[in-house]
This record gives C-alpha cells, sequence and structure tokens, in this order.
C-alpha cells in the first residue's frame, strides 16, 4: 500500500521476541520504580475473609503477651493494658509462624528472630524487616480487623 509520496506500508506489523520481552521488561522496570518513589511501605492488607470480623475476644489476649489466630495468620498482641496490636504470624525471614507474644516480643521459633510486639519491628535477626501491622479496633469485647 503506498500514499502519494511514495510511503509504502508495511501488511501488518507483526511483534517479534524481542519486542515482546523487551516491553514487558520495560514494563517490569517501571512498576518497580514507581513502587520506590514516596519510600512509604504499602499500606498492609488483612488476610481475604477477615476484614469486618471478630478474630478474638478482648480476654483471650493477655497483657503483655498475646495470641495466634492460625485460620488467618495473624498475631494479636497487647503490650500494655487496652492497647491492641495486629501482626502477620509469617516471619519476613523464611515465613515460618510466629510464636505468641511473651514479655514484650514475638518469636520466630525456626531461626530465632525477635520482634517488638507493640511495633513489629525486628529486634534480632536474622529477619530484616519488620512484621507486617494489620489495622484493628476494638468493639465491646471483640477483636475486629479493619
Amino acid at each position: 500500500m503506498s500514499d502519494s509520496d511514495g510511503f509504502t506500508m508495511p501488511a501488518r506489523s507483526t511483534p517479534t521476541r524481542r519486542n515482546v520481552i523487551g516491553t514487558a521488561g520495560a514494563v517490569a522496570c517501571g512498576a518497580a520504580l514507581a513502587g520506590c518513589g514516596t519510600g512509604e511501605p504499602a499500606p498492609a492488607s488483612v488476610p481475604p475473609g477477615v476484614k469486618g470480623q471478630v478474630i478474638a475476644k478482648v480476654a483471650d489476649v493477655p497483657v503483655g503477651g498475646g495470641t495466634v489466630i492460625h485460620k488467618w495468620k495473624i498475631v494479636i498482641a497487647q503490650p500494655t493494658s487496652g492497647v491492641f496490636k495486629a501482626f502477620s504470624a509469617s516471619c519476613p525471614h523464611r515465613g515460618c509462624a510466629v510464636s505468641r507474644p511473651a514479655d514484650g516480643l514475638i518469636r520466630c521459633p525456626c531461626h530465632g528472630s525477635e520482634f517488638d510486639a507493640t511495633s513489629g519491628k525486628c529486634l534480632k535477626g536474622p529477619a530484616g524487616a519488620p512484621l507486617v501491622e494489620f489495622p484493628l479496633k476494638v468493639e465491646g469485647d471483640g477483636i475486629v480487623m479493619l
């Protein structure tokens, strides 16, 4: 096909394997860089099916300790009276299930990592990242995931 200037249009444009891989790589790099732009961690979302659910009773979470909700892989801590915190029960090092909080710490039995029960911050490695924190609220005698 040609126009009045003598330019010939190709019959069709079929992407080559090189073009497809190059485009996919550029998109992946762009997405990675976009995620690094703010320096802020992405907001944590609760595991599917738990949002709005009462996952524990206040009486089941001792002050200075806590409990693990294995069904949803969530650990609930009450570091001080009336203050409740929810974190992922999966250690960021290798994904092992953490133990219930005790003495202000959440421990990973697999490799010895320790986390602060108030903030989820890693206090002792090998884990290099904190536990993911989930939003919650207390309604009456129940702890509800937001």
